[in-house]
């Protein structure tokens, strides 16, 4: 920021220049300092009225598109905020002030000068406006205006420069914060509240923001699919900052979508690739997208243009996963990508990774795998994560966004029993079905098994969501168990079941008898219990 230098020895300053002086101290007042960057906008545009004599004064900021003004503050035409005005960039009089970046003055507002009709409306004759620069970039446009036809003099241009510097300075702040506060709100929204409950498998993750640059693109997820299979997905998108997490956050909600319509991690990564070339401009991400499947013995991975997983098995080194790397998520070029095929043993253990966590200044990429690799070991996932976390970031800043996630598969042991409540909708039925199927595949049920047992206790749930509650509705309660004899199934409520409704019903009890060994219904004053037992024909095998 420019100030006026003092006088030298000797000159006495006249009354002009004293009264300029105090001017500008009056704008540059340091006791503004604990204002936000809000008010200050606001306190600044007052004091650039009474000082330059004029009715409005306004601050129109540069959208991060770069494609047009977006009224921010404004004084005596406080519609320019109040109606959102956009200006694109070389239209109108802010417009050009922003592209030209050097002062524009108006002695006579016309429909030929003036985009914005508030300025005519507001019946604005005369403006003056300055370019907010800071860095050397264009960060909008300070402007004033008269209701009375005036000629601006150089002197009235220099002092809303001297505003316009601060006004430029403050906006990097502005930005900086409101980037660093929504990006935070948006990370901690798009990372999963909970990891999801697998018998079988145990998860952790962790996440950590750099340091040097905000917060970035880096995420991890994990959720359950119609299938019964476990989706996993680290990745990275290329940038910083807020818009770095919001194209993130779009590029997960996609990759969520397109897996519930395919199994192949390599199909909905191609899926996801087309959505991001045609819908996103200029971004590019590495994704790491894993199946697990329902029994949990083989995992199948995708990997566009991300780092590869370690794999930890008893008895053996940690090491890298060698998969093929397909082209990152949103380069044009891209050939059909491929699916690896892992197999998972029981005790075994997969942990991925964004580069942050092994890019560091002073080693290569490969001394940060090879240490990673070395502190990766066989043991629970969580214990897993805070190894990793313990070794390579310790008490050091990280430069650039980690994120770590570890899926383990527990050692085989007798299936613990499932336990399953919702509320009692349609929509709790594929949880059941998910993870009744999931379960199911650990106690060793064949394709036969598991079909009959997932038409039989679809039945009884079905019969509790139509039949048990009113309005007001109720839960849903599954719990299963597996003994030498097979497998118990239990379907609970505690409500009133109500008449069945139309023709033609009351079928599921049929269907429950027929998939199963045995069907028992207790019905009592506290809600109802269907009991389904089935022999697994697989352990006939």
């Amino acid at each position: 920021m420019t100030t006026p230098s003092p006088a030298p020895t000797g000159t006495v300053r006249s009354a002009a220049d004293e009264d300029r002086l105090r001017r500008i101290e009056r704008v540059t007042d340091t006791a503004l300092a604990h204002l936000d960057a809000m008010d200050l906008m606001g306190e600044l545009l007052d004091r650039v009225r009474e000082l330059l004599d004029v009715d409005t004064a306004a601050i129109l900021l540069l959208h991060p598109s770069s494609a047009h003004l977006v009224a921010t503050a404004a004084r005596g035409i406080e519609e320019e905020v109040r109606q959102g005005v956009r200006i694109p960039l070389g239209k109108g009089f802010a417009g050009r002030i922003a592209a030209q970046r050097r002062p524009v003055s108006i002695e006579q507002v016309d429909h030929s000068n003036v985009l914005n009709p508030i300025l005519r409306e507001k019946s604005i004759r005369s403006l003056l406006g300055v370019p907010l620069l800071a860095r050397g970039v264009v960060r909008g446009v300070l402007h004033v205006g008269t209701l009375v036809t005036r000629e601006f003099t150089d002197e009235d241009t220099h002092l809303l420069q001297l505003v316009a510097e601060r006004v430029a300075l403050l906006t990097l702040a502005y930005h900086d914060d409101l980037d660093r506060a929504a990006a935070a709100a948006l990370q901690r929204s798009l990372m999963p509240d909970a990891l999801p409950q697998v018998a079988g498998l145990e998860l952790a993750a962790r996440y950590i923001p750099g340091e040097a640059g905000g917060l970035g693109g880096d995420w991890y997820d994990a959720f359950t699919l119609p299938s019964g299979r476990l989706g996993v997905v680290i990745g990275d998108v290329v940038g910083r900052g807020f818009q770095a997490a919001v194209v993130m956050g779009r590029i997960r909600t996609a990759l969520r979508a397109f897996a519930r319509e395919e199994d192949d991690p390599a199909e909905v990564l191609d899926r996801l690739d087309s959505h991001v070339q045609h819908f996103e401009d200029n971004v590019m991400a590495t994704v790491l997208y894993v199946v697990v499947e329902p029994s949990l013995q083989r995992v199948a991975l995708s990997a566009a243009g991300h780092v590869p997983p370690v794999l930890a098995r008893p008895g053996e080194p940690s090491t890298l996963l060698t998969l093929p790397v397909d082209p990152p998520i949103g380069v044009c070029v891209s050939p059909p990508r491929q699916t690896t095929m892992v197999e998972l043993l029981p005790g075994s253990l997969l942990l991925f990774y964004t580069d942050g966590l092994v890019e560091r200044r002073g080693h290569s990429l490969d001394t940060g795998l090879e240490l990673l690799c070395d502190v990766v070991r066989v043991e629970d996932a969580e214990g897993a994560v805070a190894s990793v976390m313990s070794r390579l970031v310790g008490a050091d800043p990280v430069g650039d966004d980690v994120a770590v996630l570890a899926v383990c598969r527990v050692e085989s042991s007798p299936a613990a029993p499932l336990d399953v409540v919702g509320p009692a909708m349609p929509r709790s039925l594929s949880e059941v079905r998910s993870s009744l199927r999931r379960w199911l595949r650990s106690v060793g049920a064949s394709d036969e098994d598991l079909a009959d047992v997932l038409v039989a206790v679809g039945e009884a749930c079905s019969n509790v969501v139509e039949h048990a509650y009113g309005p007001a509705g109720g839960s849903l309660m599954v719990h299963a168990e597996h003994d030498d004899a097979g497998v118990v199934v239990l379907v609970r409520d505690h409500g009133r079941w109500r008449a069945a409704r139309g023709e033609n019903r009351g079928r599921g009890t049929t269907f429950m008898r027929q998939c199963s060994d045995h069907v028992e219904i207790t019905a009592g004053a506290d809600g109802t219990t269907v009991r389904i037992r089935r022999r697994l024909r697989g352990a006939d095998a």
